[in-house]
C-alpha cells in the first residue's frame, strides 16, 4: 500500500529526481537542469517544470557561485560572458517568432560529436581552444539556454578545451548559470511564468537540492581528474541525446 502511494505520488518522484540531478551538479559544476527537465515531464506538466527547475537552479548557482567564488577564471570571463547573454537574448527571440527544433538538433549533434572525439582521445591531448572560441560557444549556450533551459553542454565543452582543472570549472561555469539566473528569470516574469505554485513547489523541493549539492559537493573532492572527465563526457552525451530527440 505505501508503496503504490509512493508510486502514484509524482512529487515523491520529483523530490528523488532532483535530489539525484543536484547531486550531479554539486559534483561536476553543471547538468541538473537538462537531467530534472528531462525526467521531470513525465510526472509534471511541462509549464511547472520548466520554471520550477529554473528557481531551483538559480539557487544552486548563487550556492555553489559563492562556495567557489575564489576558484573562478576571470580570465575566461570577457569573451565568454557577454556572447552568452547575446545569446540568451536571440534565443528568446527565436523563441517566440521562429521554430526552435532545427536549432537544439544542430546543437545536439555537435555535443555527441564532442562526446565521441573526446571519448577517443586522451583528455590532455584535447586542442588548447583560444578564449576567443568562448563568444560563438558562449552564444550557442545562450541560444539553447532561452529554448530549452539547458544551454550549459557547449560551455563545458569549451572549459574541457581549456584545459581547466575540476574546481576552477565548476566556479566559472556557476558565473555563467547567474548570468543565465537572472536573465532568463527576467524573461519569465514578464510572460508570467513565475506563479505562486512555482514558487510553492519549488520551495517544498529546496531541501533536495540542499541534499544533493552537499553530497555531491563531498563527491566533487573525491574523485580524480580522469574520472571527473569520464563523468562530464557521460552528462554530454546524455544532454546531446536529450537535445537530438527534443
Amino acid at each position: 500500500m505505501h508503496f503504490g502511494y509512493f508510486a502514484a505520488n509524482p512529487y515523491l518522484w520529483a523530490f528523488l529526481i532532483v535530489l539525484a540531478a543536484f547531486g550531479i551538479r554539486g559534483m561536476l559544476g553543471f547538468g541538473s537542469g537538462l537531467i530534472s527537465v528531462s525526467l521531470l515531464i513525465f510526472f509534471l506538466p511541462i509549464k511547472q517544470v520548466v520554471p520550477v527547475v529554473f528557481l531551483l537552479d538559480g539557487v544552486a548557482s548563487l550556492a555553489l557561485g559563492s562556495y567557489d567564488f575564489k576558484e573562478i577564471r576571470w580570465k575566461e570571463i570577457p569573451w565568454l560572458w557577454p556572447f552568452t547573454i547575446l545569446g540568451l537574448v536571440v534565443g528568446a527571440w527565436i523563441l517566440k517568432a521562429e521554430s526552435a527544433q532545427s536549432v537544439t538538433l544542430l546543437l545536439g549533434v555537435f555535443i555527441l560529436l564532442y562526446v565521441l572525439y573526446a571519448a577517443l582521445t586522451r583528455p590532455e591531448r584535447l586542442p588548447q581552444a583560444p578564449r576567443q572560441w568562448g563568444a560563438p560557444l558562449g552564444f550557442l549556450g545562450g541560444v539553447i539556454g532561452s529554448l530549452y533551459g539547458g544551454g550549459g553542454p557547449s560551455i563545458v565543452a569549451y572549459f574541457q578545451m581549456r584545459h581547466m582543472d575540476k574546481r576552477a570549472f565548476r566556479a566559472t561555469f556557476q558565473f555563467i548559470a547567474v548570468t543565465d539566473t537572472v536573465v532568463r528569470g527576467s524573461l519569465y516574469f514578464a510572460l508570467g511564468l513565475l506563479s505562486a505554485q512555482t514558487v510553492v513547489t519549488s520551495a517544498w523541493l529546496l531541501p533536495a537540492v540542499a541534499l544533493g549539492l552537499v553530497g555531491g559537493n563531498i563527491l566533487h573532492f573525491r574523485i580524480d581528474a580522469k574520472k571527473f572527465q569520464i563523468m562530464v563526457l557521460l552528462v554530454l552525451a546524455f544532454a546531446g541525446l536529450r537535445l537530438v530527440v527534443a
